[in-house]
């Protein structure tokens, strides 16, 4: 093995006999991403019983011994900064953080620093997915700038496999808090509406014929009445962008302040100005899964901001 590579050998299982080469490794060596591995054979760093491999789509011979060699991650380009961060969980393998509202997750145009992840590698100093091939925290979910609440950043490689996969099997639990316009006629209800974006604005979701597919769980929450509005909990059964916000909208009750997808009454606008809020009034409140090394659940809530349960109690009728 050479510096700076670490070297995997990986055996085909006889039940991937045929399969994607790629989609064979990544279900013999489950450390390791399938993209990253697509990754790893298109440089050439995957060699075979019949020597070095690039073509992914190779069909996998079943029994075959494949050498799997991983460069060590390149640095991140991105700067580590240090910028506040509530974190309510943290040990060696992940990081569970309470995100304010207004904080971008990932670095992007127009937001290339002052990010989650700046914050992460600064915080997280030499302990950092590199899964994806750069050092980075490893986001394997993100919510909105202008949402709150909690979510989960992988430290290692091996956390970050075992949370992604958690996520694609859509096992992990994630429920929202959100102050919608109008009063529901029932108490619950569901939307599975698939998404994609929008063909008339791309920087929005809509609801697509061939989108993904993306069911939202919503019901009332006890309490008292508010003003034409309603707070309601969202229980995501998918993790699509946008989810809560464009499926809301799509029954006829958007999120109170959502500057996308819906129109904001005349009384909530008032409200809505008196108090400075302008954001749309969804907040992460509870987040569950297996922790992906340890194996044991892990179940964590947030209470509301203050702004958000400032605009609630506004609305009290």
């Amino acid at each position: 093995m050479s510096r700076g590579v670490s070297t995997f050998e990986a055996r085909v299982s006889p039940q991937a006999d045929g399969w994607r080469l790629d989609r064979a490794l990544a279900d013999a060596l489950p450390t390791l991403s399938r993209e990253r591995i697509k990754a790893l054979i298109s440089t050439g760093n995957v060699s075979g019983p019949d020597g070095q491999v690039r073509d992914p789509k190779k069909k996998a011979p079943g029994g075959a011994l494949f050498r799997i060699d991983v460069p060590e991650p390149k640095a991140a380009h991105n700067e580590a900064q240090e910028i506040e961060l509530n974190v309510v969980f943290e040990d060696e393998h992940l990081i569970v953080i309470d995100k304010q509202a207004g904080l971008v997750v990932h670095p992007a145009a127009g937001n290339l620093d002052g990010t989650l992840v700046n914050a992460l590698l600064h915080h997280c100093r030499g302990s950092l997915s590199g899964i994806g091939g750069v050092a980075r925290p490893g986001i394997v979910h993100r919510i909105d700038k202008d949402t709150s609440g909690l979510m989960v950043a992988a430290k290692t490689d091996r956390a970050h496999v075992g949370l992604a996969r958690q996520f694609k099997d859509h096992s992990i639990d994630r429920r929202y808090k959100a102050i919608v316009s109008g009063r529901l006629k029932t108490g619950s209800g569901t939307v599975d509406a698939p998404l994609a974006r929008s063909p008339q604005n791309r920087k929005k979701m809509a609801i697509v014929s061939g989108g993904k597919r993306a069911v939202t769980h919503w019901r009332v929450m006890p309490g008292p009445l508010l003003d034409e509005a309603a707070f309601v909990e969202c229980r995501l059964e998918t993790g699509r962008t946008h989810q809560v916000r464009v499926h809301m909208a799509s029954i006829g009750h958007p999120l109170i302040g959502d500057p996308a997808y819906g129109r904001t009454k005349k009384e909530h606008r008032e409200v809505l100005e008196t108090l400075g809020f302008h954001r749309q009034a969804l907040h992460a409140a509870h987040l569950g899964f297996i922790h992906p090394i340890k194996s044991h659940a892990l179940a964590f809530d947030s209470e509301m901001p203050a702004d958000m349960q400032e605009l609630f109690d506004r609305l009290v009728v």
